[in-house]
This record gives structure tokens, sequence and C-alpha cells, in this order.
């Protein structure tokens, strides 16, 4: 494979720059681009990178000798000033030795290639990258330490095993011997049970990764676009005394300690002629019923009102927030909390129970985060070990049960990239005693 080489950090002027390059030979040009070779792999240096002649920064270096890398080949990194121009030179300075662009996902694919990772774990790299909350970090990391895809070995080399009695079955009837091993249904039931478990410890990624949904709801003039500036930082809506300032719908992404989701401001509900400011009003309306969390915000402890809201957002969680705290006293019985939009009083705790909105109480449950592909393979591997039992109960389609667990080693083996071969499992076959 060619040597390739890529920004690890973003294209954004900052403290440092990092470029990774890997490729049969990268070493080589290290003496050429940086006028003094490395004397040893794993030690981080200061150099200085040159490009025709001329330096373009003072660097460091740290080189990897293949197959102890990231990706088992030789490989390096550098670390500059973050400049736009120093980027740039540097991209000039690696095509000029003959480097080549990485393609994205290029070093984890040769990771995968040169079997640094399983394809499970490649897929982990890009989980964790993606993670927007703290478990979803825990459950993907599993996954890349490596105990996920030893569980799935685990379990293959059990279908394997399995596999080669069955066929041991088939070879005694062909000799004419009526021979059946009396665990064999039974033990096949055991590993099927211990697979589902297994699979049952598994959470999709589809259903933790999404980011959660924020919907702002109240009456006119109750402060919704202040409460939700004051939430953002910065002002991200219009605010006005006017009642009805607020015409359509406003989204912005808020980070809070472990988790990030998407809040959305809507127009105050009333009844109006204005058409513009109905159409904004019924936008909102429909917007609750995709909201994960409805947050009502009112200026006074009118219970009718508070529950007029209350019935709006149906079955989603609703919080009722009192705000204008600065101005007087509310009922706190009526309300999860009460702030300030003016001073920011009360929005620590506003933060923590909107958090506390999205916790799932069931997420300890779970130790492994996989993706729709995983879930896909895991129940078609079920359904083909189940029909292997079912065929063993009736004595008559050995050949075909066999098949079936060849096909559940397939599909399990697609998890983690890893497939036995027939020739493997042959020879796994000769090395068990049956008594030929």
């Amino acid at each position: 494979m060619s040597i390739v080489f890529a920004l690890a950090t973003p294209t954004a002027k900052s403290a440092i720059c990092v470029f990774r390059v890997s490729g049969k030979g990268c070493l080589d040009a290290v003496e050429k681009i940086f006028n003094k070779p490395i004397q040893k792999h794993k030690t981080f240096c200061i150099r200085k990178l040159f490009h025709q002649d001329r330096v373009i920064d003072e660097v460091g270096v740290i080189t990897f000798g293949g197959p102890n890398s990231y990706t088992g080949e030789d490989a390096f990194e550098v670390y500059g000033h973050g400049g736009l121009g120093v980027m740039s030179l540097i991209v000039e300075a690696f095509k000029g030795v003959g480097f080549e662009e990485a393609a994205p996902g290029e070093f984890t694919k040769r990771a995968f290639l040169n079997d640094k990772l399983s394809l499970n774990e490649a897929e982990s790299v890009a989980d964790i990258i993606e993670s927007n909350n703290a478990e979803d970090v825990f459950l993907s990391s599993q996954s890349l330490a490596g105990d996920f895809t030893k569980k799935v070995i685990d379990f293959s080399k059990e279908i394997d095993f399995f596999r080669v009695r069955v066929e041991g079955e088939i070879d005694f009837s062909d000799e004419g011997e009526d021979f059946l091993d009396s665990m064999l249904v039974e033990d096949l039931g055991l590993l099927i049970s211990n697979f589902e478990l297994f699979v049952g410890a598994c959470m999709n990624k589809k259903e933790l990764s999404v980011k959660k949904k924020v919907l702002f709801i109240g009456p006119v003039n109750s402060g919704k676009s202040s409460v939700f500036n004051r939430l953002l930082g910065f002002e991200r809506a219009l605010v006005s005394s006017v009642p009805g300032t607020t015409r359509d719908l406003i989204e912005s992404e808020v980070f809070y300690n472990n988790m990030s989701f998407y809040v959305s401001d809507s127009a105050g509900i009333r009844e109006t002629e204005d058409l513009i400011e109905a159409k904004g009003i019924d936008l909102g309306i429909s917007e609750v019923s995709k909201a994960d969390v409805v947050v009502g915000i009112f200026d006074s402890s009118d219970e009718g009102v508070i529950n007029k809201f209350r019935k709006i957002s149906g079955e989603r969680v609703f919080l009722a927030v009192y705000n204008k705290l600065d101005l007087s006293e509310a009922d706190i019985k009526l309300f999860d909390c009460c702030v300030s939009a003016k001073t920011g009083e009360g929005f620590d705790h506003f933060k923590k129970v909107l958090g506390g909105a999205f916790i799932n109480k069931d997420i300890g449950d779970y130790d492994y985060l996989v993706r729709e592909r995983h879930i896909a393979l895991f129940n078609k591997t079920i359904c083909s070990l189940k029909s292997a039992e079912k065929r063993l109960l009736g004595k008559d389609a050995m050949e075909l049960a066999a098949e079936d667990l060849r096909i559940s080693r397939a599909y399990i083996g697609d998890v983690v990239g890893v497939k036995t071969s027939d020739s493997l499992l042959g020879d796994i076959f000769s090395s068990f005693c049956i008594g030929k």
C-alpha cells in the first residue's frame, strides 16, 4: 500500500496541529523531511521540518516501527503549531516526498486489514468520536477495548465445535452406525440461551446516540426566548416586549456536562388574527410530538394555564418552569424549577433538572454499544441456531443442521470481520477423535 498522510486535528487555527503518516517506507523519508534521523521509536523528539530547503516549523515528532503502530505499518506523527499557513506548507512538504493524502477512515481501515483491530473495534473508533454523552463513550470503549470481540469470537468457536460434533454424527451414520450424542441438543440449547443473554446486554447505538430534543412552549411574553438565550449563553432568539415576536421555530444545540441536546424556541401560544403568527403557533404545537422533553415557560402561578400546556404536551416529559423570579415569587409546588432569565438565578438547577429528564434508568443493564448491522446479524445467527436445534430434535436432517450451523457461524463472523474457512474447519475436524 502507498504512504498516506492526513491532518488528525481540525482544519482551524489552534495551538497545535497533528499530522499522521503511515505506510511501508515512510520512515525512510524522515531524514529528508527533518534533515536529521530519529534515533529511537516511540520517543518524542524536537526537529526542524523543511520544505525546499527552508524551515517551515520546529515540530515534535514520534515514530513507530511496524507492526507496533496503530495501523500495523511503519508510521510517524508530527506535532506542529496550529496555523493555517503551517498546515498548508506541511501538506506541500509531504506531497513533495511522494506521500498521498489519506481517504476518510484510511488509518483505521489499514489497522483492520493488518489485524490490529477487529471490524467491530474499527467501528467503535468512529462511535467514540461521534459520542454525544458519557454512557455512549463508556459502552463504545468496552467494544474498542476488545471485550466485545472476545465474546463474539468465543461464541464463534462454540458454533464451530458444534458443527464438528454434528459432522461426526453424519460420518457415523454413513458407516451404518446408529449413534447420537445424547447431550448434543441440550448443549446447543444452552449455547442459544447464553447467546441470547449476550445479545440482550447489547444496546442499539441508534437508540442511545440520537440527540434528544427539547421544545420551549408557553404563553406569549412569558420570557421563553429570554430563557432560551440565557440557556445558550448568547442572544439566539429575538427578545421583545411586543406579544408574538417569535414567529418561527428557532433551534440550537446545547452541551451540558456530559451530554448534548437540541433546544427549540417556539411562538407563544394565544388566539391571534395574525396569519403569520398563527402559522408559527401551529408549527410549535406540531413540534411537540417530535420532542423528548417539553418545557413550559410561565410568568404566573396560574394552575389552569399550566395544566393547559401540560395537556398540549401529551405523553411527553413536561417540565413547568417559572420565569421572572427577579420580579415576584412563585408557588413552587406548581413548578419543577424557578428562574430569572434577566439575572440568571436558578439556571444551574434548571440545567440539572433538564439533564435529568434524559437519563435512561435502564442504561446500566447494558454492557456494549452495537450498530443496526450487528443487531441484524445477531438475529440471523439466533434464527439459524434455532433451526439447527429443531432439525437435531427431528434426528432426520443432520446435513441440514450442519448447514444451519455453518450459516450461523458466517453471520456471527461478519460482526467482527473474522471468518472460519471450510479448510480451517477441516483442520479442526481432523483433530477431533471419532474413533476412525
